[in-house]
């Protein structure tokens, strides 16, 4: 099978380097850039593995590969869809999670092949939460390859979920010291905007804010 990969984060490293060693697969290109989807008419693939790739993939590309576009989304599809899903769970509380699914013209609203919910831990900050998110999204596609093959899927109802543009994490990331809510919600949004020295958080946009939340 003529395969070619779309983007390549630490879950796709890993797809990459497993479909590598399968006998019947041929991976034609590594495509990071928008600019490269013209491979893609050119080689002309039995199937596209998506992950990470963060460019909109238009129609007529969708429509070249015989068995379709896979993408890794790591969020429980339907609930955020979009841009950073591994911060809205903590700061909304909806679920965490990995899915593998069709691509279609929207954004992550293909058929679903396959999903898994992931535990939010007490102590977890939107990078720790991101990392087991990377290492399930992996295991979920090897997981389900037969199901792939088979293009087995579901609809999803979109109705349940949530989607997030990444103008979103802007519009919640300068805290606002006088709106009221409960100290588990100004912990989820605290929780949701730390992710390592990435400065996500803060106050009149000039004192940066996080949280470490360490189990005894």
């Amino acid at each position: 099978m003529n395969l070619v990969f779309l983007g390549i984060n630490e879950a796709g490293e890993e797809v990459l380097e497993w479909l590598k060693q399968k006998e019947n697969v041929d991976i034609k290109a590594v495509i990071e850039e928008r600019e490269g989807l013209q491979k893609i008419k050119d080689l002309r693939p039995e199937l596209v593995v998506s992950s990470g790739f963060e460019h909109i993939v238009p129609k007529q590309i969708i429509q070249i590969p015989e068995k379709g576009i896979i993408n890794l989304h790591p969020s429980y599809l339907p609930h955020n869809r979009g841009a950073h899903p591994y911060i809205w769970p903590l700061i909304e509380d909806t679920p965490a999670g990995v899915s593998v699914h069709f691509m279609n013209e929207g954004i992550d609203e293909g058929p679903v092949i396959a999903r898994k919910k992931v535990e939010k831990r007490p102590d977890d900050d939107a990078e720790s939460l991101r990392e087991r998110l990377m290492k399930e999204q992996a295991e979920l596609f090897k997981d389900n390859w037969d199901r792939i093959l088979r293009e087995e899927a579901w609809e999803q109802n979109l109705e349940e979920g949530s989607f997030h543009l990444k103008s979103d994490l802007d519009e919640i990331s300068n805290l606002d010291l006088e709106k009221e809510m409960t100290l588990r919600e100004a912990i989820n949004l605290l929780k949701g905007l730390t992710f390592g020295d990435k400065k996500l958080a803060s106050i009149d946009e000039e004192y940066f804010v996080g949280v470490n939340i360490e189990k005894e």
